[in-house]
């Protein structure tokens, strides 16, 4: 067969296979590359990475006083690290906070901003480029990624300080190893105020959440697996309800497409109302849900049918401070009950997922840690190998010199 031809390695069938996700042996021998032993390890990550970054020199980067602005380069993962800097650090932040998610950096950077560049492997394309550009124009610059790798290299040769985190493959398996690194730096610029015992929590709490979706609990009790089982055979809506859930909507978008191969609709409740909540009206929401028998046993229903699955991130907020951002939280929480409120009235399932801890930190661990798991359960019982996307390396091959 063709490696190019776009079959390439692709395997896994439509039916889900309940039998599977309750056979702990059978889904570790079904996940050759280890996703659920690197999602487990997301705790260990954050406290490795708090380590690592406390061993680097970031003092240079407060030198020169407050940038103008931070732009972190990278894509995929390393980008989302970028989005979750600007979400910690609020809209009280004091400067601008930019994910830039393509080569290079954008024209305006310069002497005075700061550039952080992001790559998981240390030789993502983006990254690299980003690094170069930042040196040549005099941009403070830090690098993260993968040590004895060319973005390293790069920032020897600026001397510009350089967190090392151990490679895990695929970058999406080391989203805490990255994160860590960023909110240190922006801690050093003054950006974000998250401190060791907000480390040492999320750590804790990604330690928790891993346990409960362990593979040897069975589905009634997993929240990972009882998750994926929801999502089977539907087309999920991923909502935030403020800009931290938001976030952690997105992230569960990037492991939907890649650990499961599903198509998701995701972002922020504020998107929905103006416009997007008319899907809940369409042929997969409303229409599709207005011919089942609300008294029938699901057990019974048409599995190959595909219909919508709203799936709500809620995030209360923390304190009263944080009402000074762009909304509201009240606000924030009287539109996620009405979209509850109107996906129920259609017959359109919803699954809840509720932000806990005290600090934005640990909260975005709250609601990222259970969707990272059902993304992998959801694949591996449609037979997906979780840690390879055949459409990933055949891209790669496509598009190389």
């Amino acid at each position: 067969m063709n490696p190019l031809e776009g079959t390439a390695g692709v395997r896994g069938h439509r039916e889900v296979d309940l039998a599977l996700l309750d056979n702990a042996e059978a889904l570790e021998r079904n996940d050759p590359g280890g996703m659920l032993r690197a999602t487990a390890s997301a705790g260990a990550q954050v406290r490795e990475a708090a380590s690592l970054a406390a061993e680097t020199d970031l003092s240079a980067l407060a030198d020169e006083g407050r940038p103008r602005a931070v732009v972190i380069a990278g894509v995929g993962t390393a980008a989302r690290t970028g989005d979750i800097l600007e979400t910690v650090a609020g809209p009280r932040c004091p400067v601008p906070v930019l994910a830039h998610r393509s080569a290079g950096i954008p024209g305006w950077v310069g002497a005075a901003d700061v550039v952080i560049a992001v790559s998981a492997s240390g030789r993502s394309p983006e990254a690299l480029a980003a690094a170069e550009a930042a040196g040549r124009r005099g941009a403070r610059l830090v690098a993260i990624g993968a040590p004895d790798t060319q973005l390293h290299a790069l920032a020897d040769r600026f001397r510009a300080p350089f967190i090392p985190v151990p490679r895990r493959a695929p970058a999406r398996a080391s989203l805490w190893g990255l994160a860590v690194p960023v909110l240190l730096a922006g801690r050093q610029l003054g950006l974000v105020k998250v401190n060791e015992a907000d480390f040492a929590e999320t750590a804790s709490r990604l330690d928790a959440d891993a346990e409960r979706c362990r593979t040897a609990l069975e589905s009634f009790v997993n929240p990972g697996k009882s998750l994926a089982l929801d999502l089977a055979h539907s087309v999920p809506i991923v909502w935030g309800s403020s800009p931290l859930a938001t976030v952690a909507a997105r992230r569960f978008g990037d492991t939907l497409s890649a650990n499961a191969r599903y198509p998701a609709v995701v972002g922020a409740l504020g998107e929905a109302g103006r416009g997007r909540v008319g899907l809940l009206d369409g042929v997969y929401g409303g229409l599709a849900e207005a011919d089942r028998d609300i008294f029938a046993d699901p057990e019974d229903s048409d599995s190959s049918a595909t219909r919508l699955r709203l799936v709500l991130l809620r995030d209360g907020g923390l304190t009263s401070d944080d009402e000074e951002g762009d909304e509201p939280v009240a606000v924030e929480e009287r539109r996620a009950e009405a979209v509850q409120e109107l996906a129920e009235r259609r017959g359109v399932r919803v699954s809840l997922i509720t932000a806990e801890g005290g600090s934005a930190l640990e909260r975005l661990a709250s609601l990222v840690a259970v969707p990272d798991f059902a993304s992998i359960y959801l694949g591996l019982a449609h037979g997906f190998d979780p840690m390879a996307v055949p459409a990933v390396s055949e891209m790669k091959e496509l598009v190389s010199p």
